[in-house]
């Protein structure tokens, strides 16, 4: 089957998007507002742009409001967050996050998340999250402000968390690491069967 883009509803070309570019890891991201509210939210449109320099990118889909989520706020408040990777074990937690709250209240709070302090930025890190990286803000890029349009987000890495037992020889184990991955709808992808191919 064959869709047009151009003929379907923004829902619909949503769906064939979301659901097809799978699995997608998820960037459980801490942040802080100039009054000191600590938000954390996942967003699973996330990936690596760079390594040298070392930058992430993660894309907020516009909210039919209209009006920025609370990270992108904060962000352009603040110029600070952390990148928290999600565990099996933070599943749930990390799901309870999403749940539309208002700016004044902390998701931290909300989902009885333990945290810890950061290295370099303020905003607070999630203390059982196995990688954690700790950026500035690089740039703010708008696709489009209509509902579903994409707002692409780049931050600078300035300190990055690796828990001990997944550091060996230099590289991080992929085999412990346990990443949970965002599939389309409300599925995810857990405890993925990993398979090693030697490039040739």
């Amino acid at each position: 089957m064959d869709f047009e883009l151009s003929e379907l509803e923004s829902q619909d070309k949503y769906r064939l998007l979301n659901g097809g570019v799978t699995p997608r890891p998820i960037a459980w991201i801490s942040s802080r507002s100039k009054g000191g509210i600590d938000n954390l939210a996942p967003y699973s449109f996330f990936t690596v742009a760079s390594c040298n320099p070392p930058v992430l990118l993660y894309t907020q889909v516009t909210q039919r409001s209209g009006i920025d989520k609370d990270t992108l706020q904060n962000l352009k408040e603040t110029g600070e967050c952390v990148v928290n990777i999600v565990g099996s074990s933070l599943l749930e937690k990390m799901n309870s996050t999403s749940a539309a709250l208002n700016a004044d209240v902390s998701e931290f709070d909300h989902a009885d998340i333990e945290h810890t302090a950061s290295n370099k930025v303020s905003p607070l890190s999630v203390r059982d999250s196995p990688i954690r990286y700790e950026c500035h803000l690089r740039e703010i890029i708008s696709l489009g402000d209509l509902p579903a349009g994409g707002t692409i987000v780049l931050l600078d890495v300035k300190s990055v968390y690796v828990r001990d037992d997944l550091y060996v020889d230099g590289v991080i184990n992929q085999k412990r690491v346990d990443t949970v991955g965002k599939m389309g709808g409300n599925d995810f992808n857990v405890n993925a069967n990993i398979v090693e191919c030697i490039r040739p």
